[in-house]
């Protein structure tokens, strides 16, 4: 669903739309993984396989991790990499929110790559940059793909997206939606999946921590409900379905054994 850009298709890019500055959040804390972003079986830790994944990007200009723990700041400095310290807060688009302001950045667009999405493809980054800026009406951008083979859509841990016909978000929800009354497959909709990959307008995400949490949001557990709950307009990129994130031991082993056999 997402093409591969050539190289001339990049230069055509980059002298139409701005770059973009992409920020990790990353917490030390989780319940099924604690101390995910830094396992590093692999020789490198997983905060670090994001952050260079993220970097061939042709459309990021430039890579932050933005953290509230001193573990997680210390080894990305060690690996090079550019990390800012933030305080706590409620989900990722705020902390994001808080680094732009202490990066004093100019940038326009800005993107959330998750912190423990280690195998997200540079060509899905620069197809949601690309998404967004060719939206004028819409406030932020993320992605939407079919359910890769082995997928379970009524699992709640994989989130479920509907749109509208211009291709904007109508619900996100952990349920299975929508329901297809009529069983006949040629009026069955499909389903489709929401990975984890935000990018915002500036001036959005910079007023995302001024909106009040919303009935919704709270109900589903889900951030970008409270966008569309107060009116925002969040597009939606169509995308293959890239890897799951990484949530689990179990998950962080079978990545581990991928990378193994890539190096074979």
């Amino acid at each position: 669903m997402t093409a591969v850009y050539s190289k001339s298709q990049i230069a055509n890019l980059k002298s139409q739309i701005p770059l973009a500055l992409a920020i990790i959040p990353a917490r030390y804390a989780s319940v099924r993984f604690p101390a995910k972003p830094l396992a590093a079986d692999t020789g490198k830790t997983l905060i670090q396989h994001v952050v260079e994944n993220t970097q061939r990007a042709s459309l990021i200009e430039r890579v932050v991790v933005a953290t509230d723990d001193q573990r997680i700041f210390d080894a990305v400095k060690a690996f090079g990499g550019e990390v800012v310290m933030t305080g706590e807060h409620p989900n990722g688009t705020s902390r994001i929110a808080e680094a732009v302001q202490i990066l004093h950045t100019a940038h326009e667009l800005i993107v959330n790559v998750q912190g423990d999405e280690p195998e997200i493809e540079p060509d899905v980054i620069d197809s949601l940059i690309d998404g967004l800026a060719r939206d004028p009406s819409s406030d932020m951008a993320t992605l939407y793909s079919r359910f890769a083979e082995g997928e379970d859509p009524a699992n709640p841990n994989i989130v479920k997206v509907v749109m509208d016909q211009h291709n904007h978000a109508i619900y996100f929800s952990r349920s299975l939606i929508p329901y297809t009354r009529d069983p006949n497959p040629e009026t069955r909709y499909p389903i489709f999946k929401h990975p984890g990959l935000y990018a915002y307008r500036r001036s959005f995400l910079l007023h995302y921590p001024q909106l009040s949490p919303t009935p919704l949001e709270q109900a589903e557990k889900l951030e970008q409900l409270r966008v569309i709950e107060h009116g925002f307009k969040i597009a939606l990129i169509p995308a293959i379905a890239p890897h799951p994130g990484i949530d689990t031991p179990e998950q962080y082993q079978a990545f581990v054994k991928r990378c193994q056999s890539r190096r074979a």
